[in-house]
């Protein structure tokens, strides 16, 4: 009969597990460990065969009817692999996907945006939104104006007076910072992962030594104390210490 705690499964109580283990193959993606992206590959793998498994038992849809969609998909939006299409190089490709896809989309209420999950992370959300928009012809001309825009972004956070202002103009700082992220061709994400990762290292060392961090905690602003130079135990993830060096944190 199975295990009794997979048979009390559904494809909603294990889609939190199915998440964690997309993000501990995305882990293992980024350290490079090879042994570790086949481990975690095969624990995706698991869970999308669970979840057609459940599918099929409560007569949903098939694993055929998964893999057919799928091809269909690819073979339908590659015309120039499985068809007489032409496209010369990587550049051209893209747009040719977003405009078989707004053609699938006629018709109907629906965008190319509605394709972006808003249960993803809300920077790669904000990344994914503003990719798929700057395809459609909404984006900024140049570079400058773009950075522009995250500096009047930050002006008016130092102006906000109260905390939903305060909140509304870090959003759209952060809205704007990850616009840069994506001309740059870096994927925000990513790239706020090193410093975090550095704070977890540094806070796990300095944790040996809890007199540096009362240290710490004296040359804080008086403002920040609360929060600045706990000892590691008692502090919020990513406060006060950015990568190995035991400094106060900056004014970030």
């Amino acid at each position: 009969d199975g295990c009794p705690w997979d048979r009390d499964q559904s494809a909603d109580s294990l889609k939190h597990l199915f998440l964690e283990e997309c993000y501990e193959l995305v882990e293992a993606i980024e350290e490079g460990d090879v042994e570790k992206i086949a481990e975690e590959l095969g624990d995706v793998l698991f869970h999308g065969a669970s979840q057609i498994q459940i599918a099929e038992e409560q007569g949903d849809f098939s694993g055929a009817d998964v893999f057919r969609q799928v091809i269909e998909k690819l073979v339908r939006r590659h015309p120039h692999v499985f068809g007489d299409a032409v496209v010369e190089d990587p550049e051209e490709a893209v747009p040719r996907w977003d405009q078989i896809k707004r053609q699938e989309m006629a018709g109907t209420d629906r965008s190319i945006l509605d394709g972006v999950p808003k249960a993803m992370p809300a920077m790669g959300y904000a990344q994914a939104v503003q990719g798929r928009a700057a395809r459609m012809g909404f984006d900024w001309d140049a570079y400058p104006g773009v950075l522009d825009k995250v500096v009047e972004e930050l002006r008016e956070l130092e102006t906000a007076e109260s905390d939903d202002a305060r909140e509304m103009e870090l959003g759209d700082l952060l809205f704007s910072m990850v616009n840069a992220s994506r001309w740059m061709g870096i994927e925000a994400e990513t790239a706020l992962r090193r410093p975090t990762a550095g704070s977890t290292q540094g806070s796990r060392r300095l944790s040996a030594w809890p007199e540096a961090a009362d240290s710490i905690s004296s040359r804080c602003p008086s403002t920040r104390k609360k929060s600045c130079g706990r000892k590691p135990r008692e502090a919020k993830s990513g406060e006060p210490f950015r990568g190995s060096s035991v400094s106060p944190a900056s004014g970030s």
